[in-house]
């Protein structure tokens, strides 16, 4: 596997015939997420001929191309130029656009909180007050369907996934494994353990963007009753004015 390293601390691994992995290993963790996004928005708006995909996630992107177009030589010399053009330009910087997400916790809604709450060696009112403590910063989309990837609450160790997925996760689970926090945007198969649920509606094939969020955006859990689910069925996720 062909290997690239960079001044700004890049590793470029081809990843088969028609994609390169670029990985920053800076040591710093912020540093690395900003860098990979930096790039990636930089190689969509570029317009080189060939690219027709960059990935981010939270080191790492994956650069696709269509290698009758182009080659893996001509992408990874692209690659290296837009990181030069960042460090001479600097990382543009977003504002932020700010979520807050209603959440029922426990119950029907949230079977796994006292499984959570258990192994954290904590009460189920210590585990809804950390997950609600937090702003979390959405560092990428992941399966399914554009879920918002997030660092998890500040729980005192990792938090292990189901010894047994389930084979339906609802629309609007909210879930935590690892040290990582998720919310489900659409029905499907997860290993995730569900503490909670929104009832606001996360994608709508029927919008442009299916999904109203993007890395870097930052979103808040805020408890609502059982009673109260109702109240917010059929609202779409919107962004704070």
């Amino acid at each position: 596997m062909a290997e690239t390293t960079t001044p700004t601390a890049l590793d470029i691994f081809e990843s088969g015939d028609a994609a390169l992995r670029v990985v920053a290993r800076s040591g710093d963790a912020e540093a690395n997420w900003s860098t990979v996004h930096s790039l990636a928005g930089w190689l969509a708006t570029a317009g080189v001929d060939g690219i027709y995909g960059a990935v981010p996630t939270y080191d790492s992107v994956l650069v696709e191309f269509d290698p009758y177009r182009t080659s893996a030589r001509q992408v990874r010399a692209f690659v290296l130029l837009g990181m030069r053009q960042l460090d001479f330009t600097g990382t543009p910087m977003r504002e932020p656009r700010r979520f807050e997400v209603p959440v029922v916790y426990g119950g029907d809604y949230g079977p796994d909180l006292d499984r959570v709450a258990d192994h954290q060696g904590l009460d189920v009112e210590d585990v809804i007050a950390r997950h609600t403590a937090k702003t979390y910063i959405i560092r990428c989309l992941g399966a399914p369907a554009g879920s918002p990837m997030m660092d998890g609450p500040d729980f005192p160790v990792p938090v292990p996934r189901l010894k047994d997925p389930r084979l339906s996760v609802p629309a609007g689970a909210v879930s935590v494994a690892g040290r990582q926090a998720v919310i489900a945007p659409a029905v499907a198969p997860g290993g995730w353990c569900v503490i909670g649920q929104t009832p606001l509606t996360v994608l709508d094939a029927a919008r442009e963007p299916l999904v109203p969020y993007v890395p870097g955006d930052e979103l808040r859990f805020y408890r609502i009753s059982a009673e109260d689910f109702g109240n917010f069925t059929g609202q779409f996720l919107e962004a704070r004015p």
